[in-house]
């Protein structure tokens, strides 16, 4: 069978009726030569990730990256009756006067964003539930096709740090002198968790020879729903890594609601004040959180199905 140049990675699906051999059905499609998304005259992109999950705690790294694209032109299209699991992730229905309107299927797209004099590739949404690895092998299949000079994963971890001190940004890299401005790899020492699919994938892209960065923003692991000031943060990352001013727009100003209702909340209530106070007294004597310190917090995370108090008293 010959290739079709618009697609890529193939996955065998069964067979042709009256055929012995597998047809081969594509994980991903890209845009059409004078699409909008056609990556054409790329020049040198950045491959940019984030997934919702554990590893989006508060939403941020999804925020971050859905404020960055808002409606920029698609580049890769994935097959999503392939990635996702309907019963888990189940489409929107819409009922309109007792009609059923309208359905809105789980997407997962990459697009393409100029910032500056700068090509990015933005791969996020929502975290598929099946094949990881045909997603792994057909996300560097992509990047090789279209240039990608360097991976970098955006994610959100809860942690025992307070509201009131600025996002901490842990680091993962490929090599040492990637990470840009004053994040630091980290934390030392071995740290087991739940494998996150934008991990995988930082891990496939390293091994095929491009170079990889995360950034992953602690979230206070009392603060349930949104939480953009860690979006905010990335996206300040993010700039800092590409050289680049990256707006953060409405985000700031949620930020900065979010803020004034927390602190009212903690105020209210001793046992939460104190502990708020607490927290601050670590992050001003510059303690990182160590190893098992994440791991508490990260299972505690998954054990409540990603739901916190807002804020816990």
């Amino acid at each position: 069978m010959g290739s079709v140049p618009e697609y890529g990675h193939d996955a065998f699906h069964g067979t042709v009726p009256g055929r012995a051999y597998p047809v081969a059905v594509s994980l991903y499609e890209l845009a059409k030569p004078g699409a909008p998304g056609d990556p054409g005259d790329l020049i040198a992109p950045t491959m940019v990730g984030a997934f919702d999950g554990w590893v989006d705690a508060g939403s941020a790294a999804t925020t971050a990256l859905d404020h960055l694209v808002e409606d920029a032109p698609i580049v890769v299209t994935f097959d999503a009756d392939a990635l996702f699991d309907y019963r888990a992730r189940r489409p929107t229905l819409h009922i309109v006067d007792g009609r059923l309107d309208e359905l809105t299927w789980p997407e997962l797209a990459i697009r393409r964003v100029r910032v500056s004099e700068r090509d990015l590739l933005v791969l996020a949404g929502p975290e598929p539930d099946d094949r990881w690895q045909a997603f792994r092998d057909a996300v560097v299949e992509i990047a090789h096709r279209l240039g990608v000079v360097e991976w970098i994963s955006l994610g959100a971890i809860p942690a025992a740090v307070p509201h009131t001190r600025s996002v901490p940004i842990l680091g993962t890299t490929s090599e040492a002198g990637r990470l840009r401005g004053d994040v630091r790899p980290g934390p030392a020492g071995l740290l087991r968790v739940p494998a996150a699919t934008v991990s995988v994938l930082e891990m496939a892209m390293a091994e095929g020879g491009i170079p990889a960065v995360g950034y992953f923003a602690q979230v206070p692991h009392y603060v349930s729903g949104p939480y953009p000031a860690a979006s905010v943060e990335l996206l300040m990352a993010l700039g800092r890594h590409l050289d680049v001013v990256l707006p953060a727009g409405d985000l700031a100003k949620e930020a900065e609601e979010l803020r004034n209702r927390l602190d009212t909340a903690t105020a209210l209530e001793e046992t939460t004040r104190d502990y708020v106070q607490r927290l601050e007294g670590l992050v001003d004597d510059q303690r990182l959180p160590s190893g098992d310190d994440l791991i508490g917090e990260i299972e505690r995370f998954l054990r409540e199905g990603g739901t916190e108090g807002q804020p816990r008293t």
